[in-house]
Parts: C-alpha cells; structure tokens; sequence
C-alpha cells in the first residue's frame, strides 16, 4: 500500500508540473519524476520556488549509463534480471541512442519533509543539460564531479572544469565503454629519470564472474546424459 504522503506528493507535482514533465510514478517508497533535458530548468525552478512544494535543497546529483542495461557477460540458462548473473537480453537501441544518460537529482523539502528524485534523460552524441547552480549553488561541485566522470555537458555553468582526475586526462572513466583497464599506465623510468606515461599493457578480460545455479548444474547433466543415451 502507498503511503498517503507520497500519493499527495505525486499529485501535487502533476498538478503543478504536468506542462513540464514525461511521466511520474512512485517505487521503491520514493516519487520519481522523468523529464526531457529541454524542461528541465524550468522545471527545477518551479520545484525550488512553488510555495506547495519549496524543494530548497539538492541533497545529491548522480548520472547513470545505461549502455549495457540488461546485456550479460555471461549466457546462462536461467539468470535473475540483476547482480553478477543479470539476464542477457536484446538491447532496447532507443533506450541506449536516444536516452543512454541520466542525470538524477535528488531532492529534499525542508518545510514539507519531502525527497524527490528528478530523472533527466540525455541522448549519447554530446550529453548536455542546462546547469541548476543558479537555483542550487550546491550543484557547482555534482555537476563538476559528472562532467569529469561521465562528460555531461552543464550549460551555463560558471566553473565546468575537471575536479577528481589528473591535469590532461583523455576520456570519462565512469562511462560504460572506457576500459576497466584505463588507456595509460604510469611508471617511473630510471633511464629517463622521470614519471612516463605508455599504452596499458594489461588485456581486456571480463570480471564478473560466472553463476552456475544448482538447477542449470542438473539441467545440462540431463542434457548430456541424453545425449549418450541417443548415440
């Protein structure tokens, strides 16, 4: 059963909100609102500053990659839709071209003791969305943080540099297609008498290990017995 706080949260949204938004929904005990990149400052202007709502805090700003949502390392017979063994399935393109990021918000109203979650979908050629740091400010270092990490574009932001990584870094390391194993690796070159960079030597090879589940043991036994029994 819902709880009757977050029904009047979602409701109140809708009815604020509804020119500016996609979808919205409740899970998890938690409302989410989906919105296109185009909607989105207004939208967070009108979620800080509407008297029914005053969302004056953005407690976090987080982006996801869905490039491999749902595709496995491994094919098993059976697999769960999540965790080491997540189910291979075909990949949905318009969900990886068209809304491979999102950037997340996370919420938070003080007078009303509401948390609200703000998905905003961006297409995969140049991710970019419109900065919060003007209705925020404490968006200035999240966003930095996602621009460094995942290359998300924050339009008018008065500061958009790198903020984790090194001087002359190429590439997003949080993206689902920069190799696990970096592109360069760091040594000190007693020749040289100085720190070089060089291409990674290490081979690509997938990590997530393999679940073998007892009923997909006993189902490729009594595959194989039949098999004999045939012959």
């Amino acid at each position: 059963m819902v709880p009757e706080k977050l029904e009047t949260l979602k409701s109140l949204v809708e009815a604020k909100c509804s020119a500016l938004i996609d979808s919205i929904y409740i899970a998890n005990s938690e409302v989410t609102v989906v919105a296109g990149s185009t909607q989105s400052f207004e939208l967070m202007n009108t979620l800080k500053n509407e008297e029914s709502l005053k969302f004056g805090q953005l407690s976090d700003l987080a982006v996801v990659d869905y490039l491999t949502f749902g595709l496995a390392d491994w094919k098993t017979n059976r697999a769960s839709a999540s965790g080491f063994s997540r189910a291979s399935r075909k990949k949905d393109k318009s969900n990886n071209d068209e809304r491979r990021y999102a950037v997340v918000y996370h919420l938070l109203s003080m007078n009303n003791n509401w948390r609200l979650r703000v998905k905003i979908y961006l297409n995969t050629g140049t991710p970019k969305v419109r900065s919060v740091n003007d209705i925020w400010p404490a968006a200035n270092w999240f966003e930095r943080e996602a621009f460094d990490l995942f290359g998300v574009m924050f339009e008018d932001h008065p500061d958009l540099r790198r903020i984790l990584t090194d001087y002359g870094f190429v590439g997003y390391p949080f993206r689902k297609d920069f190799p696990l194993e970096g592109k360069v690796e760091v040594r000190y070159d007693p020749d040289k008498k100085r720190v070089v960079n060089e291409p990674v030597s290490i081979e690509p090879r997938t990590l997530v290990p393999r679940v073998i589940r007892e009923e997909d043991w006993n189902h490729s036994v009594n595959s194989n017995d039949s098999n004999k029994a045939d012959a």
